[in-house]
This record gives C-alpha cells, sequence and structure tokens, in this order.
C-alpha cells in the first residue's frame, strides 16, 4: 500500500479514466487499477464502465469478496478531496437559482407588455361599440 497522503480531485480521476491511465474512486480512496484491467474475474469491460468516476455503488452492488477487497490494497494510491467538487456544485446551484430568477423575471417581462396591449385593444373594442 503506497500510501503517500496525496489527495486526488474529480479532475484527477476524470484525467485518468482511460484504458492507459484507470482510476476508480472507492469509499472515499483512489485506486490505480491500470495493471488489474487484464486480471479481473468479471473482465475489464466491467472496469471500463466505472473508469474515472466513483464506483462504489458499482462494487459494492456486486458483493465482492474480502480476497477482492485486500487486492485494492496494493493499487491504493490516495484520499480523495471532495471539497472542490461540493464548492462546484455549491456554486453551479446559486448559478441556476440565479437562472431561474432571471428566467422568470424575463418571462415577466414578455406578458406585461402583452396584457398592456389586450388591455388597450378591449378597450378600444368596447368604448368604440359603446
Amino acid at each position: 500500500m503506497s500510501d503517500s497522503g496525496k489527495t486526488y480531485t474529480t479532475d484527477d480521476l476524470k484525467a485518468n479514466g482511460t484504458r492507459k491511465s484507470m482510476y476508480l474512486l472507492l469509499h472515499k480512496k483512489v485506486y490505480d487499477v491500470t495493471k488489474f484491467m487484464d486480471d479481473h474475474p468479471g473482465g475489464d469491460e466491467v472496469i471500463v464502465a466505472e473508469a474515472g468516476q466513483d464506483a462504489t455503488d458499482a462494487f459494492e452492488d456486486v458483493g465482492h469478496s474480502d480476497d477482492a477487497r485486500e487486492l485494492l490494497v496494493d493499487y491504493y494510491l490516495g484520499e480523495f478531496d471532495d471539497t472542490k467538487a461540493t464548492a462546484k456544485k455549491a456554486t453551479s446551484g446559486a448559478a441556476k437559482a440565479a437562472n431561474s430568477a432571471v428566467a422568470s423575471g424575463s418571462s415577466l417581462m414578455y406578458f406585461l407588455p402583452l396584457t398592456g396591449l389586450v388591455a388597450f385593444f378591449a378597450w378600444q373594442h368596447y368604448s368604440g361599440s359603446a
């Protein structure tokens, strides 16, 4: 186990989601499973499908044995730092709220003059026929 204490980000995972460099995130720990792909009992396609992202759910859904879990020790790189991802999500949420407010404001700016025009023509129609 190379306990380098290094932390990895979402960008690191995405950059290493290819057959040449395959990182997996399992339980907030990052593993380089590139060399294990050919030995994986379920085939390399299973690993490729989860490469460069959080594979915890897929790993647990299969019900890996204790032996499989022990193999992970050899591929351990470091911990996952999701603070940037959390900050990005918070910023993204704020941006969506702002865009929503702008969109609803834009709708109001469209319907308000339209309502005025309808009222004007209705007034013209009824006052002219009286």
